[in-house]
């Protein structure tokens, strides 16, 4: 694997909180166009492993670079679609209008003071939003209040203010969570055909799901492994959760 292709890659990293051991020894390399599954049981280090990569929280031994940068120099050309919205479902704003917030990132990294006036957006930024809920398919909900829109309709919204940062990967917190399987089926059908362009990293609940859209999938519980995702079958569900799991296949 030669360096321009390492658009992710931590060796050796360690995390704790309050001396508790969330994450160690990992090492993770991930190349240019990969779709990447994270999967583990609850508490096992995959939110906290986002969370190193997108710079949120920092490594208290080994190191981390994305794109060539610290995760923190990189933060601007990621998207990140997290589980749960960060702001309250009833705030008034348009979904054209949530969607365009990502454009603060855009803007800031081609301008000083691009994140001066965080409430003019130009026709640029209400064209490239329009593009990406198209993309999303979600274009018929750009005048609608964010407060309205079902659970699939919001997971589409915030993929969309991913995807209008320009970002050159995408990073996903369980975003089929809190819907039914055949929207979790076209939400997975939507990013598989992103990662023509982009690499993208999910963590997902399901690990049986996943594998059929995948590339590799990472194993995490403190210590994390990869397979590829036709090397996933029972007994890596056994070592992984400590029990048995009923995996459940996804035919595409």
């Amino acid at each position: 694997m030669n360096e321009i292709q390492k658009l992710i890659e931590l060796k050796g990293v360690f995390f704790s909180y309050g001396g508790v051991p969330v994450l160690e020894k990992v090492d993770l390399q991930i190349q240019e166009g990969e779709f990447l599954g994270i999967v583990g049981p609850n508490a096992g280090g995959k939110s906290t492993l986002l969370k190193l990569i997108l710079g949120l929280l920092e490594p208290q031994s080994g190191h981390i670079r994305v794109l060539g940068k610290r995760p923190k120099e990189a933060r601007q050309q990621l998207g990140y679609v997290p589980q749960y919205p960060n702001f309250p479902r009833d705030f008034p704003i348009t979904v054209e209008q949530a969607v365009m917030i990502g454009r603060l990132g855009v803007r800031s990294r081609h301008s000083p003071f691009g994140n001066l006036y965080p409430g003019r957006y130009n026709r640029t930024d209400r064209l490239a939003a329009r593009q990406a809920l198209a993309e999303v398919e979600a274009d018929n909900l750009a005048d609608r209040q964010i407060g309205s829109l079902s659970g699939g309709q919001l997971q589409r919204m915030l993929l969309a203010r991913a995807l209008v940062v320009e970002p050159s990967i995408l990073i996903l917190d369980e975003p089929t969570a809190n819907i039914d399987q055949r929207l979790e089926s076209d939400i997975f059908d939507l990013l598989k055909r992103l990662n023509e362009r982009m690499s993208i990293l999910v963590v997902s609940h399901d690990i049986g799901f996943v594998s059929g859209y995948v590339t590799r999938v990472a194993c995490i519980n403190r210590t994390l492994v990869c397979h590829h995702a036709d090397a996933i079958d029972g007994q890596v569900i056994q070592e992984l959760y400590g029990e048995n799991v009923h995996m459940v296949v996804h035919q595409h």
